[in-house]
């Protein structure tokens, strides 16, 4: 929801461009400036000239082994182990985001001004990029998975943006910013609570793509809706993308993390997608009329096409779930037609079919 409704994508993108300048910033301070300067930023001494290390800096100081409580008993390779990440800027992977259909955005370049320079060679520390769609992002699938704020903080924590020259991976803890990216998506983590249509509840609360995350809206507002409906309500949530997608990662990532289980799957599913997966049918064109096959009666059509519907089925039941087919009807679908799939869904394994 791109109008303030929810105001996840709003928190994600600035997290997520947030720990994108991190990165340039941190890449473009190591190649201009001293161990001794960046140590200097990184642990000021007080008034009195005692360092002390924040408590964003330990996951970092951990990774390294260094176990030190007070900053003054590093060694000097200690100091220059925990200030330079040595980003290898060709391994950078975190790309900016938009919530904007913005294609010219795709691919970009950054750092192309003056002043992003080593002084000392004159070699430009820009790079080629580019921004992603904001539901892309890495943290849209973390806030999803998180179960509360120190689970997501923790899960923030690990997300690898790129790796130092010698290959070791580098994470947000590593960059210290863990924090202000949780501080930033705190108040992303409460779903919006909604209605549809007919007045039924409904808590709406991330989305993240199935085809590079796991398809599911967040645990948080699966295990909020569970306590509002009590012991004898139901809760319907969605996997997007199919059973071959959403739906595998639901039962995979999702439930491994909720420790959830569904009583049952609702497969939805069309006369007219059931044609046009037979392979016999002329394509769907956006903005096109329907060609006449979809809508009249192709009994052949549909019991063909009923194939890719099993499939769904049978990958649904390989996790312990019983599939009830939900067939969505439109004017154009005979009696005849929703019947020739109702009885392919029941021979195909489905416990029961609503139309």
């Amino acid at each position: 929801f791109n109008l303030h409704m929810t105001g996840d994508i709003h928190a994600i993108t600035a997290a997520n461009n947030l720990f994108a300048a991190a990165i340039d910033t941190r890449y473009l301070h190591e190649q201009t400036a001293s161990t001794n300067f960046l140590w200097n930023k990184l642990c000021p001494a007080d008034s009195s000239g005692r360092r002390a290390f924040e408590l964003s800096m330990r996951p970092r100081l951990d990774k390294l082994g260094i176990f030190k409580a007070a900053p003054d008993d590093l060694t000097a390779s200690e100091i220059e182990r925990f200030v330079r990440l040595d980003i290898d800027p060709d391994s950078i992977t975190w790309k900016r985001v938009t919530d904007t259909n913005d294609r010219y955005l795709r691919g970009v370049s950054v750092g192309t001004s003056p002043s992003e320079v080593n002084k000392k060679t004159g070699e430009s520390l820009g790079r080629e990029s580019g921004f992603a769609i904001t539901v892309a992002s890495e943290i849209m699938a973390v806030l999803a998975l998180a179960t509360d704020l120190s689970d997501l903080r923790a899960r923030l924590g690990r997300m690898i943006a790129c790796t130092s020259r010698a290959g070791a991976p580098l994470t947000a803890d590593d960059f210290g910013i863990t924090g202000a990216l949780t501080v930033l998506m705190m108040d992303a983590l409460m779903p919006t609570t909604m209605q549809t249509l007919e007045g039924t509840p409904a808590l709406v609360h991330c989305g993240p793509f199935a085809n590079i995350a796991h398809g599911n809206s967040s645990v948080v507002a699966d295990r909020l809706a569970l306590k509002l409906v009590g012991p004898r309500g139901y809760v319907l949530t969605e996997a997007g993308f199919g059973s071959d997608m959403g739906g595998e990662k639901f039962f995979n990532i999702k439930c491994l993390y909720s420790g959830l289980r569904p009583s049952c799957a609702v497969l939805v599913c069309t006369v007219r997608a059931l044609k046009l997966h037979s392979n016999e049918a002329p394509p769907v064109v956006p903005g096109a009329a329907l060609a006449a096959e979809y809508r009249e009666e192709r009994l052949g059509l549909v019991a063909k096409g009923a194939a890719n519907m099993i499939a769904h089925i049978q990958n649904v039941r390989k996790h312990g779930v019983q599939v009830v087919v939900a067939i969505n009807r439109f004017h154009t679908d005979t009696d005849a037609e929703v019947e020739t799939v109702a009885r392919a869904a029941r021979e195909g394994g489905a416990f029961n079919i609503k139309c």
